[in-house]
This record gives C-alpha cells, structure tokens and sequence, in this order.
C-alpha cells in the first residue's frame, strides 16, 4: 500500500525522495524493520493474552523429562510471526504481483491449518490436534494451486516464463537446467509438503526453528533479488524471472518476523510458535524455492531441516525393522528428531541451538557459492 501511495505521489508532485520508494532493496529493507516493530510491539500483548487465557503448550511425554519444566509455556506464538510478515507485505510490495499473491497465498492458508492444529490442541484439549491426514489434505491443496498456476498459467507470472515453467537449475552445473515435465505439480506438491513438516520437526527447543528460518530466508532474500535482476542473473547464467525480485522483499518481512519472534522465544521460551508459526513457515520456504526455480538447491539451503527429518525416518524404519526380525525394536539415535538425541547426551539445550545456527550459516555460504562456482 506504501509502494502505491509513495509513488503515486511521487509520480503526481515529483516529491524530492519519494523516488527511493520504487527501488525493491530500500522496500525490501523497509519490511524487515516493520516486521521487527510488528513482532516487539504484538508479541507482549499475545503473550500476555494466552497466560490471561490459559493457553499454554501441554506436556510432551515425547520429549527428554526436561521438557516436562516447559508445559503451560504460552503457544500459538506463529500469531506474532504470520502478522508480522503478512503486514509488512501488505505495506511495502507491489499486490499486482504474482509471485507476491501466491506466497501470501501459500502463508495464510497453511497458517489457518497450523492455527486449527493448535485450537484443536490448546484450547478444545485435543491431545492429537488436528488429525495428520488433514494436515496433509491442507499442505497438498496448496502445492497443487502453486504447482497449477505455474504449470497451466505462465503468462499470470511472466509472458516468458512458459519457456522453463517445469524446469528447474541444477547447483554446481552451469547451462543445465532439469525439466521435470508432467511431474511437475507432484515435485511441487512434496517441496512444500516436505519442508512444512520439516520445519514443524525442527520446532523442539527453545529458538531453534524460528533462527534457521531467518537464517534461510535472508539467504532466499539475495537469491530472489538475484533471480529477479536481469543483469546479475545474466552474469551468474541463471534464468531471469521478470518479477521475482519482489520477493525479496517477503522474505526480509521473514527475516525481520524471525528476530521479533526469537527475541521472545529465545532460551527460555517466553512462548513457543505452535503449527501456526512452524507449517506456514516451512510451507513458505519451499514455496520460494519452487517459485524462484531452486527445488534442487533446497537440500543444502535447508541441511539442517533435512537432518531432523531424515533422523526421524531413520529412527522409524530402523526400529520398525528390527522389531520385525529380532521382536525387539532398537534405535540409531537415542531420541529423535535429531536435536533431542544430543539433549540426552548431555549437551545444554542453548549450546544445541547455537551449533545448529552455525551449521545454518556455513550452509547459508554454500548455497550461496552455488551460484559462482559452477
């Protein structure tokens, strides 16, 4: 709304320093502090209405005996996160916008399935929530819209997007680019299904989930911007996809949200985020990453998601496994996902955090190499 007005009236009286408002890095910029604002002004006043309310996290049996201290630590923090990015958004991108519609599009409706996941929990004292096959039906709904407008109407992006509308780049390998043809919505229907639930996984200790997403959605912030630029997508022999750097200015909203949020989610947890927060956010990650053409680089972008994942698949299958052939089920990890086996080796839950964010930032630089070395 900003972006109209600003330049309407810069347009209309040629005000001095109204022009800046044109320019995606000043808007880009400019989300990411109303975000932070948002967050540090809303979040006292939800955490305070969920104590007056009673809505605090249950007790997870689940989780190392530690965690049991946590129980009625205020939840449903995603509230904070979701209005701090989707304001910004509102206020500071251009809402003609395609790529802008659709990960507003893929943000509200996954956070409406993460809040009726949470409702269900909290408040109706449903210990499961919502049931896991909704979840799925809600995740699935919105790969297929994605993947659909994509696929079937290019030319509501960009007139020139039909040319590599189900192809996507390969990291480390210039000129090659991997058609994923007739697949196409089903990749996208599993990105965005797989990195929601990898990120709702990673949502276990106190600031670990909300600092890798900022970590990863500063990391998309360049890579949107660079997508979008016609020059250095030129110099760095990716596709030009006219448009796309207004993303950048989402995922500084992101970046912005995440601190705000992490400043009271932070060791200890003055509230955690909930499925509000952790299925919209990982929804949107793989949404940005399918938009900008990046399937394939999301591995290493989101390692440390990917980790806790397959560190519960392995725990599963191998238990599974075992209790078949021996009648007993054994483990690799002593917990899973991944974070809380290294709880129960003794490591202080702050020390698991921080190296978890290191291993985020080199993988940050990874992924950001990608595009030079090649």
């Amino acid at each position: 709304m900003f972006y109209y007005l600003f330049t309407y009236i810069d347009r209309l009286y040629n005000v001095p320093g109204f022009g800046v408002f044109k320019y995606i890095t000043f808007r880009a910029g400019a989300a990411a502090v109303t975000a932070l604002i948002i967050a540090f002004w809303v979040g006292p006043k939800i955490i305070n209405l969920m104590k007056q309310k009673q809505i605090g996290e249950a007790a997870k049996l689940e989780a190392p005996k530690t965690h049991l201290t946590k129980a009625g630590t205020p939840t449903m923090g995603g509230l904070i996160v979701l209005a701090s990015i989707v304001i910004p958004a509102l206020l500071w991108s251009d809402l003609k916008n395609t790529y802008i519609l659709l990960i507003l599009f893929v943000t509200v409706v996954l956070g409406a399935v993460g809040f009726l996941d949470d409702y269900l929990k909290v408040i109706k004292k449903k210990p499961q929530g919502l049931i896991g096959k909704y979840k799925i039906v809600g995740q699935v709904f919105v790969g297929c819209v994605v993947g659909a407008v994509i696929y079937f109407f290019p030319h509501w992006i960009d007139p020139e997007l039909w040319k590599i509308k189900s192809s996507t780049t390969v990291p480390f390998i210039k000129y090659l680019e991997f058609d994923f043809g007739v697949f196409y919505i089903p990749m996208v229907v599993f990105v965005i299904t797989a990195t929601s639930n990898a990120v709702n996984l990673t949502d276990g200790l106190d600031g670990l989930a909300i600092g890798i997403v900022g970590i990863v959605s500063l990391t998309l912030a360049i890579i949107t911007y660079i997508c979008g630029h016609a020059i250095w997508s030129q110099y760095l022999t990716i596709p030009f996809l006219r448009g796309a750097g207004e993303l950048a200015i989402y995922c500084l909203a992101i970046v912005g949200a995440s601190l705000g949020f992490l400043w009271f989610n932070s060791y200890p947890a003055q509230i955690f985020m909930g499925d509000t927060g952790s299925l919209a956010l990982g929804g949107i990650i793989g949404a940005l990453c399918v938009l900008v053409k990046k399937e394939l680089l999301l591995p290493i972008l989101g390692g440390v998601f990917l980790m806790e994942t397959l560190s519960v698949i392995i725990q599963r299958t191998y238990f599974k496994y075992t209790k078949k052939k021996y009648g007993e089920g054994r483990r690799v990890f002593k917990m899973a996902p991944i974070h809380h086996h290294f709880e129960l080796l003794g490591w202080p839950e702050p020390k698991i955090v921080t190296r978890f964010y290191i291993i985020a930032i080199i993988l940050m630089i990874l992924s950001l190499a990608t595009f030079k070395v090649r």
